[in-house]
């Protein structure tokens, strides 16, 4: 049977044609990315290195990956925007490959369309993750003791986030912005990963704006993406959009201060 190759913006959601298919995934290449890639059944998968920042958290899915026995590729910050998975098919260059997929021949400065042609010899099926425990954590803040919700993921959002301070693990593109607005926090956290090819990794910001909602991006070499509370806790802001300056948002602020400061006026 052929392998396919198939096209994402996100890998949080994957149909069931991913199960043995090479998969393009907008996503950064972080664990929790890489867990979901593995969940679905991809034969292999080539993500988004998001800056590779903090602690390489951008690419620390790769290891993980290859415990588990599937090919993992990343392609560079600069190469691509992060959350287009087309442009990562179209103008990605590849940065990093775990063991699995330089046994397939991928390697360092190859396009994100080679890599994945050589991808399909990828060995599957796999191991299936392990259980993944709680990806949203809440965080309490003193002396008032103000509880923030820390998301490694902003598909983790919850109806009763609305008005709230966020922290979440994603990148800003405009996917992440799309799947924030409907929640409607008072402020949410993101990380910038990057922000990389165009301005990627913060597009969604301007979104943010356009529906009222304040949002800012920490920079991915203060934080590690995929990590709600790093992104709370470590974050350094490197990009806010009008809402999050009139909160008191600015470029090279402490996260966690603002978001100190907007949860007590909340």
């Amino acid at each position: 049977m052929a392998v396919t190759v198939l096209v994402f913006d996100s890998v949080v959601k994957l149909p069931t044609e991913a199960n043995g298919a090479v998969v393009i995934g907008g996503s950064h290449a972080a664990v929790y990315a890489a867990y979901m890639s593995v969940k679905y059944g991809c034969r292999a998968a080539i993500h988004h290195d998001a800056g590779i920042g903090k602690d390489e958290a951008g690419v620390s899915g790769l290891a993980y990956a290859d415990k588990l026995g599937m090919a993992m590729a990343a392609v560079a910050t600069a190469s691509a925007r992060i959350g287009d998975g087309q442009d990562l098919y179209t103008r990605g260059l590849i940065s990093r490959a775990n063991a699995l997929a330089a046994a397939c021949g991928v390697k360092p400065g190859m396009s994100c369309k080679d890599a994945a042609e050589r991808l399909k010899a990828a060995p599957w099926p796999h191991a299936a993750p392990p259980a993944k425990g709680e990806d949203r954590y809440m965080v309490e803040l003193p002396p008032s003791r103000r509880l923030i919700a820390c998301l490694d993921s902003s598909s983790l959002f919850v109806p009763q986030d609305r008005d709230k301070v966020v922290a979440t693990g994603s990148h800003c593109a405009f996917n992440s912005g799309m799947a924030t607005a409907p929640f409607h926090p008072r402020l949410a956290l993101f990380n910038d990963a990057g922000p990389g090819a165009d301005r990627g990794g913060v597009l969604g910001l301007d979104l943010l704006e356009k529906e009222g909602i304040a949002g800012v991006a920490v920079a991915a070499l203060t934080a590690r993406i995929g990590d709600g509370r790093s992104t709370l806790q470590d974050g350094t802001i490197s990009a806010a959009n009008q809402p999050a300056r009139r909160l008191g948002a600015r470029v090279g602020g402490s996260a966690l201060a603002l978001a100190r400061a907007v949860a007590e006026k909340a």
